[in-house]
């Protein structure tokens, strides 16, 4: 199976990497200055594998069909993506990664949703600087069709993927984003005040605010009766439960949880994005829950004024100083 993946960040370094370590025939596509990178001095990673160079083949856009696409760009730069690479994508099958609910919606307008597949990926990774990623932990590849039943051609990817990561097929993965969506709601901190997840979630009050988001978030997808389905090593009760418990006892878990995923720094998703001075996720993660609170008449106030603290951010590239943000939120 020949194999592209469109994205060269984190995600994407990462997978094509391990893939091509693993002998499988498959090309990165980014951007020029990190075609320029690849080409020269080859993929580097460092983190839980160790430390590799890879030479993995890098391109600016498609060059020809591919049996499998996986697209790891950010969802904001998913249509974008396509439109590049459009002439090429008619023949092959599609697989997003994608944070968020929104991929496989996106997508969609493009592509016969027989052809399509989603996923999950739990593992993480931080995009350093073109063609140099930490690969901050392992985790579970979940995948499944997200608008038609699984057929035996999941179960070829399955086996392919299964060479460089933990893969794991499922019938619900729809139900599964839900419950992802909740995974990311705490990127948007560290995003406002520009420092790690470590030096985030490492004070209390940081992390109180973690739950007041989490807390209006499940909210507001229960209330419009949307079924979160358990992911293999998080069950929906854990999430659920998290809102529910006293707020002392959930922020220490959030602090134990999240200072200790990584032995290298972690950045979330949404400030990698800020230090590239690229547009963040965040409409598609905690923004996510502001569209459905209009759906059903209900506002989501903490998230829509992280949600605006973020889009600041991205403007004016100045963070908040972390004083300011517990005054904002009266923490």
């Amino acid at each position: 199976m020949k194999i592209a993946v469109i994205g060269a960040g984190g995600i994407g370094s990462v997978v094509a990497a391990y893939l091509f370590k693993a002998g499988v025939d498959v090309t990165l596509v980014g951007r020029q200055d990190q075609i320029q990178v690849v080409s020269d001095q080859g993929l580097r990673l460092d983190g839980v594998r160790g430390e590799d160079i890879f030479q993995v083949p890098i391109i600016h856009q498609l060059d020809q069909c591919f049996d499998l696409v996986i697209f790891t760009v950010k969802t904001q730069d998913l249509e974008g993506a396509y439109q590049q690479n459009a002439r090429y994508l008619e023949q092959g099958l599609i697989l997003t990664t994608q944070n968020g609910v929104q991929a496989d919606n996106i997508l969609s307008v493009h592509f016969d949703r027989q052809k399509m597949f989603s996923s999950i990926v739990m593992f993480g990774a931080t995009y350093i600087e073109p063609g140099k990623v930490t690969f901050n932990f392992e985790g579970d590849w979940i995948i499944g069709k997200p608008f038609t039943p699984n057929e035996p051609k999941i179960f070829e990817i399955e086996k392919i993927l299964n060479q460089a990561f933990k893969v794991v097929v499922v019938n619900d993965i729809a139900g599964m984003k839900w419950l992802k969506l909740f995974v990311n709601f705490n990127n948007c901190i560290p995003a406002v005040i520009g420092k790690s997840m470590q030096e985030t979630f490492g004070d209390h009050d940081l992390c109180r605010l973690s739950i007041m988001l989490l807390k209006e978030g499940v909210d507001i997808v229960q209330q419009a009766r949307i079924e979160m389905v358990s992911l293999p090593h998080l069950p929906v009760d854990r999430v659920c439960g998290l809102a529910q418990m006293p707020m002392v006892q959930a922020a220490g878990i959030i602090n134990k949880t999240l200072t200790t995923l990584s032995e290298e720094p972690l950045y979330g998703s949404i400030l990698q994005s800020i230090f590239r001075k690229k547009p963040s996720e965040i409409d598609f993660i905690n923004g996510e829950v502001i569209q459905l609170g209009h759906h059903i008449h209900q506002k989501a106030l903490l998230n829509s004024r992280i949600v605006d603290m973020v889009h600041r951010v991205e403007q004016t590239g100045q963070f908040f100083e972390i004083d300011e943000v517990k005054n904002i939120f009266e923490l």
